[in-house]
């Protein structure tokens, strides 16, 4: 009795850590959107460099993911993890120096440490709940973007409503990642030892690479963060040239997120109890064209309901996206490996995002090529998925 209650205090233990880490994996980044007109006032910056802020994480992304499945099998999953704690507080710290080198190797930093947790939670899930998926990954995405709401909501309320500044309001950041630090503590290792665990790994990697199934995967998963990013960056801006006030654009991209939450944990739910999760692709991709179709009038009288098409496109798509790395993989080690490929060259694409939305802008001087930009990006989001959702293993 004793033994059974300890496991399941250590199971709820390392699914509270879980969550935990997932909280961490946005809103500092999310954050930075309804403040890079605060930050390009106080540094100088264009809005193509202010747009940088957003894209540096994604950099990051694209650098480290590959390399986080290595890193694993070297130092342990769970041990790599809470490195990867450590490195988002210290970037959150140092983004909120008074310095501009600072505000990019920060930014840098964050970007590392979350990229850690990207690709490592997928595998976890796929170790440790073989059989709960769709329920676990709804639960952690739940977690990731409630809490990229906040980063958005909350911004300009503590930088003007407190006070705080802009420095301050991002380094509010680093206490999440903290309480991350203390509860996830628990889950360390011993450092593993495997050479042949190492090469079956590098053999899983490179048939990766030849597999159309995988090449899917990581272009749904760019496509749709291409998407995101893009408009947590942009959208504030845009919304307050359509005459909404700057803390109203804010909580506006907020409530985009926040209206997203039903569908971040309900479609991987619904995706993991059929073999093919084509449909539920082609009702996201519908619901996204609808939300953009409506960015394209120019007044504020139905902005709310197409933010709020486009919280529920990117809550489900994002989630989605996660779930196939378990459901298209067979084993724990290929969806580490899945995970890093198509996060990889997936956000090494929606680095391209924030910074073509605001290069656009500043080329044109309206919003009407960033649009269609969004556009066309859903249409491959459309023939990716299709064939991402189909009933197949990665080879």
């Amino acid at each position: 009795m004793d033994s059974n209650a300890t496991i399941q205090k250590n199971s709820m233990l390392l699914l509270f850590g879980i969550i935990l880490i997932a909280s961490n994996l946005r809103g500092a980044i999310t954050a930075v959107g309804p403040l890079v007109g605060e930050i390009r006032i106080d540094t100088g910056l264009s809005n193509t460099f202010a747009g940088m802020l957003t894209t540096l994480p994604l950099l990051a992304f694209a650098a480290i993911s590959p390399l986080a499945p290595k890193i694993a099998r070297r130092f342990g999953t769970e041990n790599t993890l809470f490195g990867g704690l450590l490195l988002l507080a210290a970037g959150i710290l140092l983004r909120s120096a008074p310095s501009a080198g600072a505000l990019i190797g920060g930014t840098m930093l964050i970007g590392f440490a979350i990229a850690v947790g990207n690709v490592l939670l997928p595998s976890l899930i796929k170790r440790d709940y073989a059989h709960r998926v769709g329920k676990i990954t709804g639960l952690y995405t739940l977690a990731m973007c409630g809490f990229a709401s906040l980063g958005s909501g909350l911004s300009v309320p503590l930088s003007e409503g407190l006070g705080l500044g802009w420095q301050l309001s991002l380094m509010s950041w680093a206490l999440l990642a903290v309480l991350g630090i203390l509860l996830w503590y628990p889950q360390v290792r011993p450092l593993p030892v495997s050479t042949e665990r190492e090469q079956a790994a590098e053999q899983v990697n490179r048939s990766l690479w030849k597999s159309p199934l995988a090449w899917q995967v990581t272009l749904f998963m760019g496509l749709q963060s291409f998407g995101f990013f893009a408009a947590v960056s942009w959208l504030p801006e845009l919304l307050h040239s359509r005459g909404l006030s700057p803390a109203a654009a804010g909580w506006m991209v907020s409530f985009m997120q926040i209206i997203g939450l039903p569908a971040t944990f309900f479609v991987p739910v619904l995706a993991g109890r059929r073999p093919s999760q084509r449909r539920l692709v082609l009702a996201l991709a519908s619901v996204f064209f609808i939300g953009y179709a409506g960015l394209f009038w120019e007044s504020a009288t139905f902005v709310w309901l197409w933010v709020l098409l486009l919280g529920i496109g990117q809550g489900g798509s994002i989630s989605l996206a996660l779930t196939f790395l378990a459901l298209r993989a067979q084993t724990p080690r290929a969806a580490a490996e899945l995970s890093g490929m198509s996060q990889s060259l997936g956000y090494l694409l929606a680095a391209s995002g924030p910074f073509l939305f605001g290069w656009l802008h500043d080329l044109t001087g309206g919003w009407t090529a960033s649009l269609l930009v969004l556009v066309l990006s859903n249409v491959g989001l459309l023939a990716a998925g299709l064939g991402a959702g189909r009933d197949k293993k990665v080879s």
